[in-house]
């Protein structure tokens, strides 16, 4: 099961280029899960959510609805003692987990996540933190793509985030590779000139896909699938709603290729 949505959904920016100006921000959820079938949140890397906040967005979407949910930046980014934030982020989980609408947690490590003994110690007690739910693991930095890292994810049931990002040296390549029964594929965009350097953090992620450049993750993402319960795919490239254009695209090729 293939599902496809965006990386997040409420942007200012997409007024007007994907919702009408005439709905207000509070609908804009329900205007989103009207086409799509998942959503990546991202605020939670910002700050640990709250069980009622997870309880209302879960009620603007319909029965079958999931949403995966990124990890707080303490328990990515900041790595030390920080037990008691695995904690307060499982408890806030329980809404989406009640009414069936919650996918996986998506834990991105930064750039300077080396691929080091203290680093593999550290993904075996994020899988013990955060018990039997299901985790996908983005790393930045090539140097983990090693046989043994698959073999550590799969040992511990942890998934792998597959990504398209500029192909600069060090980054991930697009390669993939299934290691749970979750597949995860994100659309960073290649916007190489503005990765590392830039005024804004939407500079990187502004970027448009040709078709011929998603048509490379179409084999790519049905070979994901056939190794997985549920394969999710989301577009990052957020900036003026272009994520939404990658979604739409990504969809149709899919579809395309299925019946040919």
């Amino acid at each position: 099961m293939i599902l496809i949505g965006t990386s997040g959904f409420s942007y200012d920016d997409w007024v007007g280029k994907y919702y009408p100006p005439e709905i207000p921000k509070r609908g804009w959820l329900s205007f989103y899960a009207r086409e799509f079938p998942v959503c990546e949140i991202n605020y939670t890397y910002y700050r640990v959510p709250s069980p009622r906040t997870l309880e209302q967005i879960a009620r603007k979407t319909p029965e079958g609805f999931l949403f995966t949910i990124k990890a707080h930046k303490e328990m990515t980014h900041e790595r030390e003692g920080n037990e008691a934030v695995f904690a307060q982020f499982v408890e806030a989980l329980k809404p989406l987990i009640r009414s069936r609408r919650f996918g996986c947690i998506l834990a991105q490590f930064p750039y300077s996540f080396h691929a080091t003994k203290a680093n593999r110690d550290y993904l075996r007690a994020f899988r013990d933190r955060l018990g039997d739910l299901p985790v996908v693991v983005e790393f930045r930095n090539a140097y983990w793509l090693r046989p043994p890292t698959f073999d550590l994810l799969r040992e511990n049931s942890l998934g792998f985030c597959c990504v398209d990002e500029p192909r600069l040296e060090g980054l991930i390549p697009p390669m993939a590779e299934v290691t749970s029964d979750i597949a995860y594929v994100r659309f960073h965009g290649r916007n190489a000139a503005k990765w590392w350097q830039h005024q804004y953090a939407w500079e990187r992620y502004d970027y448009t896909y040709s078709e011929e450049e998603l048509l490379e993750w179409v084999p790519k993402i049905r070979h994901l699938d056939e190794g997985a319960r549920v394969t999710f795919v989301f577009a990052n490239n957020h900036w003026q709603a272009q994520a939404i254009g990658t979604a739409r695209q990504l969809r149709m090729l899919l579809k395309q290729k299925s019946m040919t």
